[in-house]
């Protein structure tokens, strides 16, 4: 197939350009050049901000486009207007963000998400992410029709990932040191390994499919003792858990702050982390181990220099969420 991918050269892109490359497709990546990362696959480069630059492309047409880097409901028309006669089908990677904290679980496709009126903003906040992202779902069917496909995956994880988030936890499983693990343990955490999302996304443009597929993982149902016990096994620091109260965990500050500590962790809202994959998984969406996905994180972020990361506790404060907790 001959494919245009917007985005393509960090993670989600990353990872599907070197999937699709492998697999012999003709592979196009359009994005603004400020990363073009070693270890990419040899595949067309075009350079140009898609927001008022995409005649960089030219006129060529496409097999499908893949949007990895949509946010923006005007962009992202804009980008399905142009080649809505120019590609056979439209695949926007959306998230499972579109659907409210509130919602009731278990979440599927047919639960609902926001709805409009829509955010008129290009500012992408934690408060407008998921309504612009149904807003930029909305441009797509209505440009692709039938020819649309979306994909709303949750937390993304492995080797690569520029959030930081996932990465965060096992640096902390690798200290050595007592680390804390916010409670309940029986909380269910969802995340997908980017590979595997990626490689589902391949198959869904394979196999021409149309609709809307939200994407999560692991294989098997997990747990956060189960999460953070594989991590410190794997880690083989020997890191200590100490379980503390979500209360206290509650208090460290307002949502903003508790996620900067304790980053993919809802225990507020029961329905983030309850999503039903059954319809990716019947169109072919597959699992790696779990594992796997914690030692390739491990091994990747161990081979890059190991700066300060924007989540989790530093030292000094998990220090003094234990003193807090034990005192």
């Amino acid at each position: 197939m001959k494919l245009l991918v917007l985005g393509g050269t960090s993670f989600v892109g990353r990872a599907f350009v070197e999937l699709a490359a492998g697999d012999g497709h003709d592979v196009t990546v359009f994005h603004r050049g400020d990363t073009e990362p070693d270890g990419l696959p040899d595949v067309a480069h075009v350079h140009g901000d898609r927001d008022g630059e995409l005649e960089a492309i030219g006129d060529a047409g496409f097999d499908a486009v893949i949007d990895t880097s949509g946010y923006v409901p005007r962009v992202v028309d804009a980008s399905a207007a142009r080649f809505a006669d120019r590609a056979h089908r439209y695949l926007f990677v959306s998230t499972t963000s579109v659907y409210p904290d509130d919602v009731e679980p278990p979440v599927s496709e047919a639960s609902p998400v926001h709805g409009p009126p829509f955010p008129h903003t290009d500012d992408v906040t934690g408060e407008t992410y998921g309504p612009l992202k149904v807003a930029c779902e909305v441009a797509v069917r209505e440009r692709f029709g039938e020819r649309a496909t979306i994909v709303r995956p949750g937390y993304i994880v492995g080797p690569h990932d520029s959030t930081e988030r996932f990465v965060s936890w096992l640096r902390r499983a690798s200290t050595g040191d007592e680390m804390i693990a916010p409670s309940p343990p029986d909380e269910p955490i969802q995340m997908v390994d980017v590979r595997d999302l990626g490689a589902f996304m391949l198959r869904l443009l394979v196999d021409d499919r149309s609709g809307t597929f939200g994407v999560v993982g692991p294989g098997e149902p997990l747990t956060m003792r189960a999460f953070l016990e594989t991590a410190v096994d794997e880690a083989a620091a020997g890191t200590s858990l100490v379980w503390i109260d979500r209360d206290v965990a509650f208090a460290v500050g307002d949502e903003d702050e508790r996620y900067r500590l304790f980053p993919m962790w809802h225990p507020e809202w029961p329905g983030v982390h309850r999503y039903d994959p059954a319809r990716a998984i019947a169109a072919g969406l597959r699992h790696r181990p779990f594992r796997e996905t914690l030692r390739d994180t491990m091994g990747w972020d161990r081979s890059r220099p190991q700066e300060p990361l924007p989540f989790g506790p530093s030292p000094q404060e998990e220090r003094e969420l234990l003193a807090r907790w034990r005192p």
